[in-house]
């Protein structure tokens, strides 16, 4: 078992989110976060001169995949459709992931995916 961690734009989130539920990946958890990269934030000019925003808001996706789902294909589909081509963009992060336990149940393992 996997879980793929995805940091995104806010406004790429339903593309996201439709391709991976049409290549069926039903669950995911959705987190809205602030950060930044290597950038460390925007620069922006208002009237007021140029001024830093260092915390940029970002989307954070959490899916966990079992071994039926390609994850070079979840992967495509998160480049695909997160991709503006510009700086920002976001990152994706792949963790093992040892067990998995249904609480209502107690039952373990992929199935619980």
């Amino acid at each position: 078992m996997k879980k793929i961690e995805c940091f995104i734009r806010p406004e790429k989130l339903e593309m996201v989110k439709d391709a991976l539920f049409k290549i069926g990946i039903q669950g995911m958890t959705m987190y809205e976060v602030k950060g930044h990269g290597r950038q460390r934030g925007i620069k922006l000019t208002g009237r007021t001169g140029e001024y830093m925003i260092h915390w940029i808001n970002k989307i954070k996706l959490e899916i966990f995949i079992n071994g039926s789902h390609e994850i070079d294909d979840i992967l495509d589909i998160i480049m695909k459709n997160a991709s503006t081509g510009a700086p920002g963009d976001g990152k994706i992060f792949i963790l093992p992931v040892d067990e998995a336990i249904r609480i209502r149940t107690g039952d373990r393992g992929e199935e619980v995916i």
